[in-house]
């Protein structure tokens, strides 16, 4: 346990800001398995709803730092992928 004021209140801090990333995360993470299952459904229309709503949190990510922009490129990128293999 830290003995030193701003250590101890780093302590908080980040308690907090990881409460706030494991939200966005698993927000994030049950968005993409929404598209995945809209995927596996085969409605073309109901995929393309959540396609958009997937990639808008993918890019929230990403600005967030949640992601490398890379990563959500990559990750927008199989979206649409899959999105087009939906018949």
């Amino acid at each position: 346990m830290p003995n030193i004021k701003s250590a101890k209140k780093r302590v908080k801090v980040t308690k907090i800001k990881d409460a706030r990333n494991q939200a966005a995360r698993s927000a994030l993470r049950t968005t993409l398995k929404k598209f995945d299952a809209a995927v596996v459904s085969g409605d073309k229309a109901v995929a393309e709803t959540a396609y958009k709503a997937a990639v808008k949190a993918v890019d929230k990510a990403a600005a967030k730092h949640l992601l490398h922009k890379n990563n959500a490129a990559n990750k927008k990128s199989a979206l649409t992928l899959k999105l087009n293999a939906v018949k």
